[in-house]
């Protein structure tokens, strides 16, 4: 039985299990496949890695406090956060993976904070 390469249409040589002729092949048939269905979660992933990256350069310790101008002037995006953490007394953190800000004094400073992951 004869099979055919998805990509290039060239017979595949080898075992039995083999989908594409070559690795150029494979590699550019999935990046076709998954250019259009994964373009929104890239663009997420690329939101939330440049806001983790700014909370990171702004808190290099575990604690800091710094501007909203600061943040937004980086290009900090309030609007892209992994998780939301609320204290007992109703404190809400929000939490770029291990990053985290606390919105205070009416929102113009931010509370920069690292959860330990233990």
């Amino acid at each position: 039985m004869q099979k055919n390469c998805p990509e290039c249409g060239n017979r595949i040589i080898g075992r039995a299990d083999k989908k594409f002729c070559n690795d150029a092949c494979r590699n550019s048939y999935n990046n076709k496949f998954n250019k259009d269905s994964k373009n929104l979660v890239r663009t997420i992933n690329n939101r939330l890695r440049k806001n983790y990256r700014i909370l990171e350069s702004l808190n290099p310790e575990e604690k800091t406090k710094t501007t909203k101008g600061k943040l937004t002037s980086a290009g900090f995006d309030f609007n892209y956060f992994t998780s939301i953490y609320t204290t007992k007394v109703g404190t809400i953190y929000y939490f770029v993976y291990d990053q985290g800000y606390l919105p205070i004094d009416g929102g113009e400073y931010y509370a920069l904070v690292r959860r330990t992951v233990k």
